[in-house]
């Protein structure tokens, strides 16, 4: 039997490039973005309500405030705040106005209220992305780079650890955070065999297992703090991009793919996979 279902659209949808998707507890729902298809959406978990909006611009994820409605949003163009209703797009600044050919990939938030957020060059063959913070005055810094294709980033439940991928390199890297955001060394986690594919989006467990999507890989893998492949799901799409918690016990995971590239029936679906663990509460932006 299948460890999998797809989460049901309207139209049968499917995304280019799915992406950066979250659970929202408030309202009890998931949020996710097609990257390509410049798209956010919304399925609620209780009633099953679909929403969508259309962007302006290539959005690469969105992370929830806390003290203020709405999200922070990724574009190519840079940090923005966001609300839904009424729907309003504000900047709030570029961390990279003189790389034209750059957009912002994959981020979350740590647990005091700054985001990570990571940045590639549009087709991923340079050396020009980078890992940005994003504190809650609204200033950001560069952290750390070069990068090829910036990803993934997610915290450890005790909020000491950031892990962060270069999924051109194959490699996910492992950092200490201190109190004020500096971050320690970047340390070797875990190195992909070609065969796994390349790591793509990630998130932690409650007992800081990591769970990795292995894009061209098929599957969402849990890997033990140590770095030990412990177990995986297979899914019926090659192109898998980002797994996150959700539900009120934060025991259902949700997986985004992509289409783009791929001639496959399931590629960009949305699917639910039945973890065997659960989550830790997400993050939200402080500002």
């Amino acid at each position: 039997m299948p460890h999998w279902t797809v989460l049901p659209r309207p139209g049968n949808r499917r995304d280019l490039l799915g992406e950066g998707i979250c659970y929202v507890a408030r309202e009890n729902a998931l949020f996710w973005v097609d990257i390509l298809g410049q798209r956010l959406h919304r399925r609620g978990l209780d009633d099953d309500a679909y929403a969508e909006w259309d962007m302006p611009d290539l959005i690469g994820w969105v992370i929830e405030r806390a003290d203020a409605p709405g999200f922070v949003a990724g574009l190519r163009s840079g940090f923005h705040t966001l609300t839904l209703d009424p729907f309003a797009l504000v900047p709030i600044g570029h961390p990279e106005p003189d790389l034209a050919g750059n957009r912002m990939n994959d981020a979350v938030a740590d647990r005091h209220g700054r985001i990570w957020a990571g940045t590639m060059s549009m087709d991923g063959s340079r050396d020009s992305g980078a890992l940005y913070r994003l504190d809650p005055d609204m200033t950001w810094m560069r952290a750390d780079g070069p990068y090829r294709i910036a990803n993934g980033p997610a915290i450890a439940p005790d909020g000491r650890t950031l892990y962060h991928t270069d999924s051109a390199r194959g490699v996910v890297y492992r950092f200490a955070i201190d109190e004020a955001g500096q971050l320690g060394p970047r340390e070797t986690f875990v190195a992909f065999p070609d065969a796994w594919g390349s790591p793509d989006g990630m998130t932690t467990d409650s007992e800081g297992g990591v769970w990795i999507a292995h894009w061209g890989g098929g599957c969402v893998s849990r890997f033990t703090p140590d770095g030990q492949r412990e177990r995986w799901i297979d899914l019926p799409a090659s192109q898998i991009t980002r797994p996150c918690f959700g539900g009120p016990q934060l025991d259902r995971m949700f997986v985004t793919s992509a289409a783009d590239g791929v001639d496959e029936a399931m590629a960009g679906c949305v699917f639910e996979i039945d973890p065997g663990a659960r989550g830790v509460p997400a993050h939200r932006f402080g500002g």
